[in-house]
């Protein structure tokens, strides 16, 4: 156990999930009805397709699947994907905190008669229509895309593309499953992904010195 923690003492990076965690749940619990709906007019155009829940949930396994990938394979890649992640997450719990919003956007799933429908459903029942902008499901994706097709030990290795052509298109499905499933307008994925160009270019492009001796 001591050899692990030597190996991987990046893993104190854990740590912000109980910065996170605790401030988003008393979000949820605070922000109930006092919140500004955000809309625009191309929201009462996308119809609603409950078929998106499928990569809707995935978004849960490849962000784990990502991180743990990147917490394994290079210290510098996965000090990297935390710096985006992490900050874009804060960014994200302060707009919420100071400018409380939400969606109207729903579709009325009270008779669901499908396996598809009924998850939404569930979807809806635990999950609040408030605290959505940006969407984190979105960024989070772009994340770890980004960290996946930045990959230092992935160069080189045959399973490359196919591995970050999977990442693409699991993002862009997730991407869209945010608002063909009526969980988030397209100014929250719209804002997501103005928050990853300038993160990215904040985290990704300079060479930041302390991530060179983190290998």
């Amino acid at each position: 156990m001591k050899q692990f923690f030597k190996k991987y003492s990046h893993i104190w990076t854990a740590l912000y999930a109980f910065i996170y965690m605790p401030w988003f749940l008393w979000l949820e619990n605070t922000i109930v009805t006092d919140y500004t709906p955000i809309h625009i007019w191309i929201d009462d155009v996308i119809p609603f397709c409950e078929y998106f829940i499928i990569p809707y949930y995935m978004w849960f396994l490849y962000v784990a699947a990502g991180m743990i990938f990147l917490f394994f394979s290079s210290k510098k890649d996965y000090y990297r994907e935390c710096m985006f992640l992490f900050t874009g997450m804060t960014i994200f719990l302060i707009i919420c905190t100071i400018y409380p919003n939400g969606q109207d956007l729903r579709a009325d799933l009270s008779n669901a008669d499908s396996v598809f429908t009924s998850a939404v459903y569930s979807l809806y029942q635990t999950d609040t229509n408030t605290n959505v902008f940006p969407s984190i499901h979105v960024f989070n994706s772009i994340g770890i895309m980004i960290g996946i097709l930045k990959s230092q030990w992935l160069k080189g290795k045959r399973c490359r593309i196919p591995i970050q052509v999977c990442s693409v298109v699991l993002t862009v499905s997730i991407t869209l499953s945010t608002v063909f499933l009526k969980q988030h307008s397209c100014i929250d994925v719209i804002g997501a992904v103005i928050m990853a160009i300038a993160l990215y270019f904040i985290v990704y492009v300079p060479d930041w010195k302390f991530l060179s001796r983190s290998d």
